[in-house]
């Protein structure tokens, strides 16, 4: 059977473009389409071709897929592989997918470069399906990134049973393994003593707990950090490869882990938000029943009080007659109190019900805005959520060494984080400076201020209004990471700005 011309539409993001920041690259991605084949009816054999795609057009590769019993098994080559850390430093290695059209993604191996060449041999459990090339993180990657750099394609003198299909999936989005982390400062540089497994390790290590590991998943990632620990000061070569490996696999589990319990925790809040406003509506009619049941009381009282008064009314007339002009006036005064007083305690009821709604729906609206100006700060600049606010990162490298001059492409940023905080008026910001242990106390502390004040001072040009915005400086009080290690020290030479707010519940 020759190959039909029904294309899928593949949703796949390949990076268009670059630009360089702080050393790393940063990528711009754009949508683009590959195939889907199906090997069901194949009888042997097939060759079918890897192309590249924009953001490695050189790359190429072959495979030879086999049917045999309805086992699918590839032998792959591939060539003009150029090292993945060009696509950004979290990149460190190359992963061949096969993809199912309902969108399940199996890991078939990592491609182990030499001089730009690799070989993969691989069972595969589905019969249709997508292979596709991506650069990863580290080899136990679960779902692919969005950095494909190769994609299957049937050849045109194909005459083997094999077809395209109708297919469509979403790969992972790129800021579930990278968005959160650091992007800045110098480069991963290799060496020849460190197994290149470690690498991967330490990546996976460090995006598990951008993820949010250490919290949702503190057993698993102590064992990660374990791992790496040993992987890090094993003498033999061999020794630190393998528990380096083992190290990125139970990062790599520890992150899924607490994926799934975030998201488990985030529709735990939002089903209690609902029973919260579902108790509120039933707290109202359990007023307004309560009322009801007040008002038939009442009305049994004056009919029992009216069938003993039909009783007295003759002994009573004399006095009656002369008391009518007053009591009449007593009782329309009466009735307009009963009347009054109703309608004080239906308004009162009314109002009660409208102040718990009103703060169900302020609290969600508040939570709302939160992960929305958390998803917008993070496109920008590295930010997590605390109990005191919203925390946007910016590294040291954004300065020149040991000066408060704002290099160019923090003051884009900042423009960008100003127009953010602009579309929202109420917004608190707190601009906080610190350094490494590296020069004395007063230096230090010195540099701080000043690098916080001119972030403080560039929002301002930028619009934000000078009330809204302080400056502080802590020196090296504040490290929040290890001061022992270069990779520390830079981690803790930082500008911070803390956005809080009445708006975002904090």
């Amino acid at each position: 059977m020759k190959a039909v011309n029904s294309v899928f539409v593949l949703a796949a993001f390949l990076v268009a473009g670059t630009f360089q920041q702080g050393g790393a690259a940063q990528m711009t991605a754009v949508q683009s389409s590959a195939k889907a084949i199906n090997y069901r009816n194949l009888n042997g054999y097939v060759g079918i071709d890897f192309r590249g795609t924009v953001v490695s057009p050189e790359s190429a590769g072959t495979a030879e897929i086999r049917n045999k019993a309805g086992t699918i098994t590839i032998k792959s080559r591939f060539e003009n592989l150029s090292a993945p850390t060009k696509f950004g430093r979290e990149y460190l290695t190359y992963v061949l997918w096969a993809v199912a059209p309902d969108g399940r993604a199996t890991n078939l191996g990592e491609l182990l470069v030499k001089y730009g060449r690799s070989r993969l041999n691989a069972s595969v459990p589905f019969q249709a399906m997508s292979l596709i090339v991506t650069a990863e993180p580290y080899f136990a990657a679960s779902q692919p990134s969005s950095v494909v750099v190769l994609e299957n394609a049937i050849r045109k003198d194909n005459t083997a049973k094999i077809e395209a299909v109708e297919a469509s999936y979403e790969l992972m989005p790129q800021k579930q393994y990278t968005l959160n982390t650091d992007q800045t400062g110098a480069p991963n540089v290799m060496d020849n003593h460190t197994p290149f497994a470690v690498y991967q390790a330490r990546n996976a290590v460090k995006i598990a707990r951008y993820a949010g590991a250490e919290t949702y998943a503190p057993t698993e990632f102590k064992s990660a950090e374990d791992l790496l620990e040993k992987s890090e000061a094993k003498n033999s070569r061999k020794q630190r490869t393998m528990t380096a490996r083992e190290a990125v696999q139970k990062a790599e589990a520890s992150r899924l882990i607490a994926v799934s319990r975030q998201d488990k925790e985030s529709l735990s809040d939002e089903r209690q938000l609902s029973q919260d406003m579902i108790s509120g509506a039933q707290q109202t009619a359990a007023f307004a029943t309560k009322g009801q049941a007040k008002a038939e009381a009442a009305r049994s009282t004056a009919e029992t009080a009216r069938l003993k008064s039909d009783s007295e009314r003759v002994k009573a007339i004399d006095f009656a007659q002369s008391a009518t002009s007053a009591s009449a006036v007593s009782m329309e005064d009466a009735k307009s109190a009963r009347a009054e007083a109703m309608q004080s305690k239906g308004e009162a009821a009314n109002e009660r019900a409208n102040s718990a709604k009103a703060k169900v729906q302020s609290e969600s609206e508040k939570a709302a805005l939160r992960a929305q100006l958390m998803t917008q700060f993070n496109l920008i600049l590295q930010t997590r959520d605390t109990a005191r606010g919203l925390v946007v990162n910016m590294s040291d490298v954004l300065f020149k060494t040991g000066s408060d001059k704002l290099q160019p492409q923090i003051r884009e940023k900042l423009a960008k984080l100003a127009g953010i905080v602009l579309s929202h008026p109420g917004l608190k910001l707190q601009m906080e400076g610190h350094t490494d242990n590296v020069g004395g106390d007063v230096y230090n502390q010195n540099l701080s201020e000043k690098r916080a004040q001119a972030a403080m001072d560039y929002l301002v040009s930028q619009g934000v209004a000078v009330k809204s915005i302080v400056s502080r400086g802590f020196g090296k009080t504040k490290p929040i990471q290890s001061n022992d290690s270069s990779e520390g020290r830079q981690m803790n030479r930082r500008v911070e700005m803390i956005v809080t707010g009445e708006s975002i519940g904090s």
